[in-house]
């Protein structure tokens, strides 16, 4: 590389300066078009945040359902206007907090929930029908959601009023993350049912937040992000109109989560490439009539894998530039990280604080008086161009490949991820990406800042809970419902309404991924 040339993340080279020659191929109303209308490069609403800001929607979970609900609490009278819910690691996998393999993991990076109860104790004295709920849960999404319905049931709150996120995204999770339980096929049938009970039942709920954010964590580039992560969501659709779901029925409902990594200008572009790509491709491959459609609607959250330990004080303008381009890249909810999750859970200090930075963008800097204030700049332009142009060449080469699933199971995208990674990661080490305080202006470690307790003794009353609850419900009218269960998953039945008459009854969230294990199997990575 030159001394003088500079690349994006995606390896797009970035002129010295840019002029008009570099948009001569551009036609507004083919590749802009106002804000509201097709291709929605520049925003899905007419008005933007001008008419609403964001959903301010911080996540938070740790140790036990009364401990997350005080912090939810805390956060709404802060003014955060949405809940997102963070899973410890057993949940995520399907094991209650008494099973062997959740040991030393009960509550570390998210709360446990492993029955209706403790379901009850995470939303105590919330009103579930005047809040939006976001769920980051992947392999036993189905489950969390249906035990959500059913505590707002007991609240008296009709599902068809309740609004929400769950991620339900299973397909990154064989990519990026490794929490998933079934093998991708069963996998995906469950996220295909979930699409149809919700359209019977919940109408308002978005049934799949279609994940780029842990693909970025994991080392890719911007354009492998939104290339992996669109190529997932196509998997998505093709799986439901296989299932025999109409495209206007369920596509409605489908919404996306990227990362705002720390290139200002790239991730803008990103977001508008990414708006732009998915447009096109719902109403001209998938044939897509309604508007709604067409839609990418996204949630953001600001880049962990950026913040650092080293002078984490910094992170705070990290996180704020980089929660500056999702809102100028038109998200509709955004998470900004706290600075200190470089070192663990973030305090109560650091989550006011992060609330506080999207308050000041959203009130303070003029960002929200017009939308989309970038557009029409020669360089944030032709970069949307360039970074859209690499992720559909990206996404032909799935295709070719047989499509999402298919090169899930062949191991491209995941090696393709780890090159990008190692690429990035020597790039730092050599000295040629510059981190502030880590390869450059480094200083003598201060005295370590507060950081967040983790209590031992979560899991042992929380496993406790379990056995309790376990002890106080009719085994035999349980037993019956999953034995419904497993009948249904061996047919072709939608396995929601079942589970849900199991957790009714009493199961707890392992028992019910039991009686699914026992049928479809568990998934070796391999």
């Amino acid at each position: 590389m030159a001394d003088d040339e500079r690349l994006t993340s995606s390896h797009i080279p970035i002129r010295r300066v840019y002029r008009p020659e570099d948009l001569a191929d551009l036609d507004y109303d083919r590749d802009l078009g106002d804000p509201g209308t097709f291709p929605f490069t520049r925003g899905i609403h007419a008005g933007m945040y001008r008419d609403r800001p964001w959903t301010m929607r911080q996540y938070a979970g740790f140790g036990t359902a009364e401990a997350t609900n005080e912090r939810f609490k805390f956060l709404l009278e802060a003014g955060q206007t949405g809940l997102s819910v963070a899973f410890d690691l057993p949940t995520q996998m399907g094991y209650d907090a008494d099973h062997p393999r959740a040991h030393g993991e009960v509550g570390r990076v998210g709360v446990a929930i492993s029955t209706i109860d403790d379901m009850r104790r995470l939303f105590a004295d919330i009103p579930l029908e005047r809040v939006t709920t976001s769920m980051t849960i992947n392999a036993t999404a189905s489950v969390l959601l249906l035990l959500y319905e059913l505590v707002a049931e007991e609240q008296g709150v009709a599902p068809e009023h309740l609004r929400g996120t769950i991620q339900n995204d299973i397909l990154k999770e064989y990519v990026a993350r490794g929490t998933y339980i079934f093998p991708p096929r069963p996998s995906m049938r469950l996220v295909t049912d979930t699409f149809a009970y919700c359209a019977d039942r919940l109408p308002q709920w978005n049934t799949i937040s279609i994940s780029g954010y842990h693909i970025r964590e994991a080392g890719a580039s911007a354009a492998q992000e939104i290339a992996f992560t669109i190529a997932n969501g196509i998997a998505y659709v093709d799986a439901a109109l296989a299932a025999g779901l109409d495209v206007d029925t369920f596509a409605p409902r489908l919404s996306f989560f990227w990362n705002a990594h720390t290139n200002l200008f790239e991730e803008i572009a990103k977001f508008r490439a990414a708006r732009r790509i998915w447009a096109h491709i719902m109403r001209e491959r998938f044939g897509a009539r309604s508007e709604r459609s067409w839609l990418m609607r996204f949630h953001t959250q600001t880049a962990g894998s950026a913040l650092t330990a080293q002078q984490p004080e910094v992170n705070i303008v990290r996180v704020t530039l980089q929660a500056l381009s999702a809102v100028l890249g038109g998200t509709q909810s955004l998470h900004t990280n706290g600075f200190d999750e470089a070192l663990g859970l973030p305090t109560e200090h650091a989550a006011k604080l992060a609330l506080r930075t999207q308050q000041v963008l959203a009130h303070e800097i003029g960002a929200t008086d017009t939308v989309d204030p970038l557009a029409g700049s020669y360089y944030v332009e032709a970069l949307t161009d360039a970074v859209e142009a690499s992720a559909r060449h990206l996404i032909d080469e799935i295709d070719a490949r047989g499509g999402a699933v298919a090169a899930i199971e062949q191991q491209w995208m995941q090696e393709e991820i780890e090159r990008s990674a190692y690429e990035a990661a020597t790039a730092i080490d050599e000295g040629r990406t510059i981190i502030v305080g880590v390869n450059r202006y480094r200083e003598p470690e201060p005295e370590a800042p507060e950081v967040f307790p983790i209590d031992p003794a979560f899991q042992r009353d929380q496993a406790a809970r379990v056995q309790r609850w376990r002890r106080h419900r009719d085994a035999e009218a349980l037993a019956g419902t999953l034995d419904d269960l497993a009948a249904t998953a061996r047919g072709t039945g939608n396995l929601l309404y079942p589970m849900r008459a199991a957790l009714r009854a009493g199961a707890t969230l392992g028992e019910v991924a039991d009686t699914l294990r026992g049928v479809f199997g568990e998934y070796d990575g391999s």
